[in-house]
């Protein structure tokens, strides 16, 4: 379902779930850290929630103690840098999408909660990296992990790119409330962290493309507001409860709410 919205300068877009189908090789890792620790492995509908969120997050939700979470990220990681990272696909007409929206002069950015390092090596192999200013993810130290902190990371690095030529303004004065207010508060975006997007368009002139509510509720902690994808990883209804501004159903109707069609 679509609403209608303005035309967007800058797309910031979720990875995982969003531009590949990245669950094969996500789940391979996810199940070889569980059988690393001696952990009953968690049902194949449950792993499914391994993909997009922080692992950090998702480890310790379901079934990892808080102190050997930081092991398991690290069994993980053993198998998807070996290759793991590659078992992935891209979605049927993701790159005429984004190569459409860039004809049309949005401005492109990936921001993952996936590590860069992996991040650059998965834009590279599939050539979204070559339609897309910059890629931003989380560090492998946890230093940067939530989409918020990601997002920031992209906004200032984008901001710091464009220079003072393009419009100045603070994202989410403590009187803007925008989708995702629930879940601890994210949708409000006073407080902490907040990006300032020196060169960068009005954040109504911004949007998020992702297809997990971290997408949203990251978004709205720097009153931006998010578009969702049906084709990821949400449970029906999700991206809605979490305040996603519209579910899009293929490519070619993100292209065009991007566009503001």
């Amino acid at each position: 379902m679509t609403t209608a919205n303005p035309p967007y300068r800058l797309a910031l877009l979720d990875l995982d779930g969003t531009l590949t189908d990245s669950a094969p090789g996500i789940l391979s890792s996810v199940r070889y850290a569980y059988t690393t620790l001696g952990i009953e492995t968690p049902t194949d509908e449950t792993l499914r929630r391994f993909v997009g969120p922080p692992l950090t997050e998702t480890f310790a939700r379901h079934g990892v103690p808080v102190d050997r979470v930081a092991e398991a990220v690290a069994a993980y990681r053993e198998v998807y840098a070996a290759g793991g990272m590659l078992d992935n696909s891209l979605y049927p007409g993701i790159l005429e999408c984004l190569t459409a929206a860039r004809a049309a002069g949005v401005r492109l950015a990936v921001a993952t909660s996936k590590p860069e390092v992996y991040a650059r090596r998965i834009t590279a192999h599939f050539g979204i990296d070559a339609l897309v200013e910059g890629v931003y993810g989380a560090t492998l130290d946890g230093s940067r992990g939530s989409k918020a902190d990601v997002i920031e990371h992209a906004l200032a690095s984008l901001g710091a790119s464009e220079g003072a030529a393009g419009t100045t303004a603070t994202v989410g004065s403590e009187d803007d409330e925008v989708p995702g207010a629930g879940a601890g508060g994210a949708g409000r975006a006073g407080g902490a962290g907040r990006a300032v997007l020196d060169g960068l368009p009005p954040r109504e002139e911004i949007i998020m493309v992702g297809d997990r509510e971290h997408d949203v509720l990251g978004a709205a902690a720097h009153g931006i507001r998010c578009l969702g994808v049906s084709w990821g990883y949400a449970v029906p209804g999700e991206l809605e409860d979490a305040g996603a501004l519209a579910v899009v159903e293929s490519t070619d109707e993100l292209a065009r709410m991007l566009r503001g069609e």
